[in-house]
């Protein structure tokens, strides 16, 4: 048999032999009548399973993150699958919950988003591509409420919408820098109001969190009707429920909020539900998947996107908040490549052995773990192993690892699927066993806004202060001041670095982050930070992976990773 790196994740997928998704989920105790089919390999749950099991015993929860993202790749994603797989293998009901892949990404940088090698989910190519039209679903709701706003516009502004403080935007699932700012009603007094708009990428749209944190369809219904689309001339906030916009918007949603089951190679169950961006929105999937992994099975495994800083923290500080979740440990994924370019390693020089350099990127590694513990969880260092790592290399990771208290694995997932994480499983088992995890946030409810950003900045960052203008102040105390003091932050900044600025590396100190804008997301119930340059709407790279894209004379898809 070939080896994943002779392979491409593509030609690994083909080669595995799939369940039929029925026998998938009956793996987790669900019968015919619980899924809803999506073909042969892709099966939605329905929220009657939700509702059944809503008082069931739950299961452990294992939050996989990694160190800053480096152009040398982490694996975040393939250890969770990798970990999943080996758990499974080990005699445990394990299982992965994920977020859904944005097709923007795929075509920009990122290619897929479903790991990789022997450690990925299939169907591979539906997952990554349209799966299941939950991100249609998303994009549509979104836009309808943009579009009927606009539409109340013209037929006269009954509820006296000061069109200068319209704060909706539209989106679509595409890296297009040419639509982040706009003009639109242009053509006579036919086609509206001409005025500035913009568009934002779906993962970053407040829909897609709100999925994230709906558990029922009435849930889901109340929490768009509060989503703020403008405000008044006399400064009141105009909701979806105003433009009587929240049924519709229901009705296009109804079965996007339906948690996906897919399958791993190993064939082992994987939920991949929601998928908000972590560097601009919340980063985790749906509530309603974690949940019901966690009521189906012995061990749930959950990531979040991005590095410790990004992801993680908003998983803890936002999503396990909102939904009285608590993790029983977390597994921090890095590389020996990653750990070079964090010690000021070229690209095009990370495959060299060079353990001073990894020396030096370990203080990246030591403020990830630092972060986790801050919360008061058990830390697992897993190294995501590649041919060009050395002996010398891998040992200075296991003596720092050992002088700062945490366990540290090896695995080689991607080559040898869950065979190659059965270490790392084993840490985390004994390491749940424990019983350590004594879970907190790291700011209370109550804490004033500007100073939970704060406290993200100089606890998580490694921050010296925050900079915020006049106007951003007084945008927080307004918040506050109509009732949001207690919304936990959801900060947007660079995946790049632990800073705002995506050129420091390492473990970056004495900065100060510049606050760009806070916007309230009334749906998912959070503030968004923006923080530095971030942009709600990528671009697309100079060479696009789209561009190594095609379909073969056979039919096959080729080029998507």
């Amino acid at each position: 048999m070939a080896t994943a790196a002779q392979l491409s994740s593509l030609e690994i997928a083909r080669q595995t032999k799939l369940l039929p998704i029925g026998e998938v989920a009956a793996k987790l105790g669900l019968a015919e009548n619980d899924i809803e089919y999506y073909g042969k390999w892709k099966a939605k749950v329905s929220l009657d399973v939700c509702k059944r099991l809503q008082n069931a015993p739950t299961g452990k929860l294992i939050l996989v993150t990694a160190i800053t993202p480096t152009p040398a790749g982490e694996g975040k994603t393939t250890t969770s699958i990798g970990l999943n797989d080996a758990l499974n293998r080990l005699g445990h009901k394990s299982v992965v919950c994920l977020r859904e892949p944005s097709v923007g990404p795929c075509f920009g940088v990122k290619g897929g988003g479903t790991g990789g090698g022997r450690a990925q989910l299939a169907p591979m190519e539906e997952i990554n591509l349209h799966f299941n039209g939950d991100f249609h679903v998303v994009t549509s709701a979104h836009n309808l409420l943009a579009a009927m706003l606009d539409n109340h516009l013209h037929f006269g502004n009954s509820l006296n919408i000061d069109e200068r403080r319209i704060v909706w935007k539209r989106v679509i699932d595409m890296n297009d820098r040419s639509l982040r700012n706009v003009v639109i009603g242009l053509g006579g007094t036919v086609n509206g109001f001409p005025r500035e708009s913009g568009f934002d990428i779906t993962p970053a749209s407040e829909i897609m969190a709100t999925l994230c944190f709906a558990e029922s369809l009435s849930d889901l219904k109340e929490r768009l009707g509060r989503i703020i689309v403008a405000y008044t001339y006399d400064n009141k906030p105009v909701t979806a429920r105003d433009l009587k916009a929240d049924g519709a918007m229901t009705v296009l949603m109804r079965y996007g909020i339906q948690p996906n089951l897919v399958q791993t190679l190993e064939n082992n169950p994987a939920f991949v539900h929601g998928g908000p961006f972590a560097n601009i929105a919340h980063g985790c999937n749906s509530v309603t998947a974690t949940k019901l992994g966690m009521r189906l099975a012995d061990f749930t495994i959950t990531e979040g996107g991005f590095a410790a800083d990004l992801g993680a923290e908003k998983f803890l500080n936002i999503k396990c908040r909102k939904a009285g979740l608590k993790p029983d440990a977390v597994v921090l994924v890095a590389t020996v490549k990653a750990l070079k370019y964090h010690g000021d390693v070229k690209v095009h020089d990370l495959a060299k052995p060079d353990v001073a350099a990894v020396s030096r990127g370990l203080d990246n590694l030591a403020k990830h773990v630092e972060n986790l513990q801050m919360f008061g969880l058990p830390v697992i260092v897993s190294i995501n192993v590649f041919t060009t790592d050395t002996e010398p290399e891998m040992q200075v990771i296991r003596d720092r690892c050992a002088q700062i208290g945490v366990p540290v694995a090896t695995s080689n997932h991607f080559t040898n699927g869950g065979a190659g994480a059965v270490e790392l499983a084993n840490i985390v088992l004994k390491t749940v066993e424990a019983g350590k995890a004594h879970f907190k946030p790291l700011y209370p409810d109550d804490m004033p806004l500007l100073e939970k950003i704060r406290t993200v900045v100089q606890k998580i960052y490694g921050g010296k202060d925050v900079i915020a203008q006049d106007k951003i102040v007084e945008k927080l105390k307004a918040f506050e001041d109509a009732g949001f003091r207690n919304y936990p932050v959801c900060m947007a900044k660079t995946q790049l670095s632990l800073s705002a600025d995506p050129g420091l590396r390492g473990r970056p100190t004495g900065f100060v982050v510049h606050i760009r804008d806070v916007k309230l997301s009334t749906g998912p119930g959070f503030v968004v930070v923006l923080l530095g340059d971030i942009m709600t709407m990528p671009g697309l790279p100079k060479v696009p992976a789209a561009e190594a894209m095609d379909v073969d004379e056979n039919g096959n898809t080729v080029g998507l990773f």
